[in-house]
């Protein structure tokens, strides 16, 4: 395997370890859930593509034609990880979860919640 693609693979793989880590860390540190939807939903997604992207050029490289499996697995989790948090948080406020102190929006939580126009 040449070396400029070893490095590439790994630069990457190093990336989406990082991402993964920090994500990970965000979810069990992150006081509550309204907080903690952005852990595994930014970090983890961009960590977990890190790895399937270093996947892909590996197994292309590999097998000698283009590995399209990861590129799926890397779009849908793209595509349902947003759709995930949405109804996560929708049924945090269906079943008024309390925001902490620190929490930033909450009057759209309550207006959400009362189902009136958001405040400007």
């Amino acid at each position: 395997m040449p070396l400029y693609l070893e490095i590439i693979v790994c630069v990457l793989l190093l990336i989406g370890g990082i991402f993964l880590l920090v994500g990970s860390y965000g979810l069990a540190r992150l006081p509550d859930i309204y907080m903690r939807l952005h852990s595994p939903t930014k970090a983890s997604t961009l960590g977990i593509t890190g790895v399937l992207i270093a996947s892909m050029i590996l197994h292309s490289y590999l097998q000698e034609f283009i590995s399209i499996k990861e590129l799926l697995i890397t779009l849908f989790l793209l595509i349902t990880a947003p759709v995930a948090a949405n109804m996560i948080a929708k049924t945090a406020i269906h079943h008024e979860i309390k925001a902490k102190e620190k929490t930033r929006g909450k009057e759209l939580i309550n207006s959400m919640r009362n189902r009136d126009a958001p405040p400007e």
